[in-house]
């Protein structure tokens, strides 16, 4: 348990190439939920984007004038457990699962792949 924020801690998604591929297809049409302004992370933007994965599980965060941005957006997954399936842009897409009803499932093998390729 996170004794800081009262929340128990979950292991980060380890997706594969084709998988985080899938992702940011699936969140193309999504408006992004929060805006990372300039001072870079603070608990605020933590907790709504927190709560939007909670709520979503697949989100995109816009990021205002970012001075390093690749390093933004690593620290805003890390603080909120999630992967970093991309960055487009100034646009970060972040996935965590429902630990106990997954409603986006990435999936498990790259299209084309299999007995009927």
């Amino acid at each position: 348990m996170d004794r800081e924020r009262g929340q128990q801690t979950r292991p980060v998604p380890v997706l594969e190439g084709f998988q985080k591929r899938a992702l940011r297809a699936r969140a193309h049409g999504l408006k992004a939920v929060a805006q990372l302004g300039g001072p870079g992370l603070s608990e605020g933007v933590v907790a709504a984007v927190d709560a939007a994965l909670r709520d979503h599980e697949l989100v995109k965060i816009r990021m205002l004038q970012p001075t390093d941005k690749k390093a933004q957006a690593r620290a805003l997954a890390e603080a909120t457990g999630s992967a970093l399936c991309g960055l487009v842009g100034h646009t970060v897409i972040l996935y965590r699962p429902d630990p106990e009803e997954p409603r986006i499932v990435p999936p498990d093998r790259p299209r084309g792949a299999g007995p009927d390729a």
